[in-house]
């Protein structure tokens, strides 16, 4: 079997899972469980489609990790991971989907019990798109001397700064999503149907820029028009794009699993003067938290300078102004950790790189101007 293909160093594996062992320490935890495909690619290397079945890391205090997947999705992962080919450890294909037995059983007594980890305090990521209730309930009647704890975004907040590495892949992707806006641009008009428009964002994605091919992004393009706009999440369908009529593009690059999203508003005709106070609005509220987002301010230190910017505009927003983004696969592009939000008190430290999403949705219509940043020693920067 060929040597997997690792994006990364493997010292760089072994940085990170030495902080994640950290963290285990500090929790408490001896073995853990992690289910999220973004951290276990992150830990690993592992990079497939087959989040769709149950498949896990499980870290302990020594040793490699272990993978825990689907049979036919072994040979995906010898060629990804950094581990030995003893450390990849498959289930059958009868534990899958089906109500007769679960691949967790499996986990449980032909790994777990047969290494003596049956009877550690186990950390798992309760709340999480990848794990499921059934999950949890295997672990609760299959390892009844363990200690099961909660572990949501332990590994996602090990990953909050970046490695060089890691920011390059960004800026590849932020290349990438460039290239998807200008097609975008080059494509849209009136009575051009909107999934023509979207296939072209999907081939400008794909075939990358700068001699870098792209990959899937985690979420689908998402193109609302006219009072659609006033929704956060709608994607598209076979309509013609209307005149006198905004549409926002959010959409990402992606390269290498990591995100770099980015959006914009296109109106075809003459922009109401409601769209242009709109877009002061938000454009002066990017440069106020921009101003904030400085290693040692907080999270809600840059949401209340974007706030207070767009309420001497008459608008305000209820919703967070921005995340981090880093490394991921669907149904989310974001890290699910920080938030630019009142209440958020994450300090912000070098390296770390932020959505910063401040996008106002109105009662018939939508604007969307956002930018993906870098937090760095002096100030901001843009991918």
């Amino acid at each position: 079997m060929p040597a997997a293909e690792l994006h990364f160093s493997r010292a760089e594996y072994a940085e990170r899972l030495g902080k994640v062992r950290a963290a285990m320490e500090r929790r408490g935890l001896e073995l853990l469980v992690v289910c999220d495909p973004s951290n276990m690619a992150w830990l690993s290397g592992y990079d497939g489609w087959s989040f769709y079945v149950h498949q896990c890391l499980v870290v302990a205090h020594d040793g490699e990790p272990l993978w825990f997947g689907r049979g036919m999705d072994a040979a995906g992962a010898a060629r990804t991971v950094y581990m030995d080919a003893a450390n990849i450890v498959d289930y059958p294909d009868s534990y899958v989907q089906t109500a007769e037995r679960h691949p967790m059983d499996y986990l449980c007594a032909e790994v777990l019990a047969a290494r003596g980890w049956d009877g550690k305090t186990i950390g798992v990521e309760m709340d999480n798109y990848y794990f499921s209730a059934a999950a949890f309930q295997s672990l609760q009647k299959n390892l009844p001397r363990a200690a099961l704890r909660d572990a949501t975004a332990l590994v996602n907040w090990q990953r909050a700064v970046k490695s060089p590495t890691e920011i390059t892949y960004m800026r590849r992707a932020a290349r990438i999503v460039e290239e998807m806006h200008a097609r975008a641009v080059q494509c849209i008009a009136p009575g051009v149907r909107k999934c023509d428009v979207v296939a072209e964002i999907y081939h400008a994605a794909i075939s990358g820029a700068d001699g870098h091919g792209g990959d899937y992004p985690a979420i689908a393009p998402m193109v609302p028009s006219g009072t659609d706009a006033a929704a956060a999440h709608l994607t598209w369908d076979d309509k013609p794009f209307a005149e006198n009529a905004g549409t926002f593009f959010e959409i990402a690059g992606c390269h290498r699993r990591y995100h770099c999203p980015l959006c914009r508003t296109v109106y075809l005709g003459k922009p109401p003067q409601k769209f242009l106070d709109a877009e002061k609005a938000a454009v002066e509220g990017i440069a106020a938290a921009l101003e904030a987002a400085r290693p040692g301010n907080t999270c809600e230190q840059v949401a209340a300078a974007f706030q207070q910017t767009i309420n001497r505009h008459g608008f305000a927003k209820d919703t967070r102004c921005g995340y981090s983004i880093g490394l991921s696969y669907p149904p989310d592009w974001g890290e699910r950790t920080m938030s630019f939000r009142p209440g958020d008190r994450s300090v912000l430290k070098e390296n770390m790189t932020f959505h910063l999403m401040p996008a106002l949705w109105m009662e018939d219509w939508g604007l969307e101007i956002t930018e993906s940043i870098l937090i760095t020693a002096r100030r901001p920067i843009y991918f």
